[in-house]
């Protein structure tokens, strides 16, 4: 399996083989969906919280005595049934939403997302990318250039979510270049995640020479015994 290999200016220099544990999973829709939600889940914050009748201040003397009003008995204030009161079953910060995923399955899914991109022509490989001067402008001109590469042609039109450039290791000049498009992520391979892969229409991976061995470490997840 075999993929054509670009330089900054986009134009062809050559061919990349692709590992077939990373780029040739077949479709596999109800793992992904799974792994999606629960890394969703787990990034959401409880931050909405409602007070119990406890928490709520005010109401600690009875209302009125306990007969003889015609009216209905009542010990607080801050009762649910009273306006003000505490509030019964309401969302609480204590809430969490985490949901476990196996290392096996994210890395499923990461591969699921990558093989996918790559059948659709949204996977670019450069042989490499080093922008010495980490200027927006250097950066958005390189952009330019590989939207004449054919099926690329919205790394420039895109405004959200365009183009996720992946490194075999830490740049902060090709970091510091990138940080001022909005449309536009740099992470490092090893981080790289299936959400991120999902939610950027095209991925951009830096001399896969080394990089493709660290995707293919990724696939391979040990498994680990407790004694």
């Amino acid at each position: 399996m075999e993929s054509k290999l670009y330089n900054q200016e986009g134009k062809e220099v050559g061919t990349v083989a692709l590992p077939g544990a990373v780029f040739g999973v077949p479709r596999n829709n109800v793992l992904l969906r799974q792994v999606i939600l629960a890394m969703k889940a787990n990034a959401r914050q409880s931050s909405a919280h409602t007070k119990n009748r406890s928490e709520v201040s005010g109401g600690g003397k009875k209302p009125w005595r306990q007969k003889g009003t015609g009216r209905a008995r009542h010990g607080s204030s801050r009762s649910p049934l009273w306006r003000s009161g505490g509030v019964t079953f309401g969302p609480r910060t204590e809430r969490s939403f985490e949901q476990k995923i196996n290392k096996k399955e994210r890395a499923k899914a990461l591969a699921l997302v990558l093989s996918e991109k790559v059948r659709r022509g949204e996977v670019i490989f450069l042989d490499t990318l080093l922008i010495s001067s980490a200027k927006t402008k250097d950066a958005k001109a390189m952009l330019a250039r590989l939207a004449a590469i054919p099926g690329a042609g919205d790394i420039m039109r895109k405004r959200k979510n365009a183009v996720c450039v992946s490194l075999p290791e830490h740049d902060t000049g090709v970091e510091r270049s990138f940080q001022n498009l909005g449309n536009t992520l740099v992470t490092d391979v090893m981080n790289v995640n299936p959400l991120n892969a999902l939610q950027y229409k095209y991925m951009i991976i830096a001399r896969p020479d080394a990089s493709l061995p660290l995707l293919e470490k990724r696939m391979r997840v040990k498994k680990e015994f407790k004694m």
